[in-house]
């Protein structure tokens, strides 16, 4: 089990760099949906728009849009709804 956890962190590492990634700007608490029960802001092969919001992250009880940073497409989603997110870490890929 430890071996998986090394390979996904290094391969979540690996994708930080990707130059699509969408990285979070803050520790929190991703969520992937407006509110619960609402459809998720994107979903893998959505085509977005430069600014348009794609995720929130809740941090000390406020909700911080995260903007996608370029128009294209989203080709992965690399976290789940309400998970908790670290400064840096990459949560989406907009290629």
């Amino acid at each position: 089990e430890d071996v998986r956890v090394l390979v996904e962190s290094a391969r979540a590492g690996d994708l930080a760099k990707h130059p699509g990634a969408v990285k979070s700007p803050m520790v929190g608490t991703a969520y992937l949906a407006p509110e619960p029960g609402k459809p998720n802001f994107v979903a893998v092969g959505d085509k977005v728009t430069a600014g348009q919001t794609i995720l929130i992250i809740e941090a000390m009880k406020t909700f911080n849009p995260i903007k996608a940073p370029k128009a294209g497409t989203v080709t992965q989603i690399l976290i789940d709804n309400a998970q908790p997110v670290e400064f840096g870490e990459a949560l989406m890929i907009v290629e």
